[in-house]
């Protein structure tokens, strides 16, 4: 038999405050707040079935293809379903708001921006010794090993190690600037010189360089960029006051504490 535990309001308010998440929360809160009035003043609209096709997108995120799928996850978030709606409508209501304030500045914003979404595909090998990895990247030069062959050989983690040391497609941000420097600068195929960094001497192989189009998927990416940007711009402006009820069974005593947290380091 299982045991049984109960936790409270005032345990979940207790965790998050001692989990220093009380921040992030105000901030979350603050988020949806201007969603919500910034979409009433632009006299943002919901149709019901735009509704309709917004819970059917979040049961689809959240694989909830049957109907007992989703009453389990409901129940397992303490949700209701007026609660399900709620997200749903909060969901398209941002999505709605951002394509109205960010619509007609995705093609200015990405000719200006091009280059930061420029991609590359690239292969990674990370040595402690600067100069094995020279004698490494010779070797390569002159065809005496494969990169596949070092990748085996000295990549620890087992996933990349059997991927001969992939990395994926990432654009130029993802890159320390060091790094990204010499990957774009590349002709590829091409193996780039040992690059130093902290994390130790880099072996990198750039297979492709990909230029950024502006399709759908970008715009979409640009779009909610520039909202997420505006929304942290604007909980900026806000000073945000909590009304937060104490429970005095959750308050400690400096008087009492052994630890002298206000005490000057030694």
């Amino acid at each position: 038999m299982s045991k049984f535990i109960s936790v409270s309001s005032e345990d979940i308010l207790y965790h998050v405050k001692i989990s220093c998440q009380i921040p992030n929360v105000l901030e979350a809160i603050a988020t949806r707040k201007i969603i919500a009035d910034t979409a009433i003043k632009e006299d943002i609209t919901i149709t019901t079935e735009e509704l309709q096709q917004a819970a059917d997108s979040l049961r689809l995120a959240n694989k909830l293809i049957k109907a007992e799928d989703t009453w389990a996850w409901l129940n397992k978030h303490y949700l209701s379903l007026d609660n399900f709606e709620e997200i749903a409508h909060t969901n398209l209501v941002s999505a709605k708001l951002a394509e109205h304030l960010f619509a007609d500045k995705v093609e200015p914003f990405f000719y200006a921006h091009q280059l930061d979404y420029t991609a590359a595909v690239t292969y990674e090998v990370i040595l402690d010794d600067e100069d094995l990895a020279l004698e490494i990247f010779y070797a390569l030069q002159e065809g005496e090993i494969s990169f596949h062959q070092i990748a085996r050989q000295y990549i620890q983690t087992p996933e990349i190690r059997r991927a001969g040391g992939y990395q994926g497609m990432r654009q130029r941000s993802d890159f320390r600037p060091e790094i990204a420097a010499a990957i774009f600068a590349a002709n590829p195929p091409q193996i780039i010189k040992p690059i130093i960094t902290s994390q130790g001497a880099h072996i990198i192989m750039v297979e492709e360089i990909i230029k950024p189009q502006l399709n759908e998927q970008m715009r979409v990416k640009i779009i909610g960029d520039l909202f997420t940007n505006w929304l942290k711009q604007q909980v900026k402006t806000l000073e945000i006051k909590a009304n937060l009820e104490e429970d005095k069974n959750y308050q400690s005593s400096p008087q009492k504490s052994s630890t002298q947290i206000f005490s000057e380091a030694s």
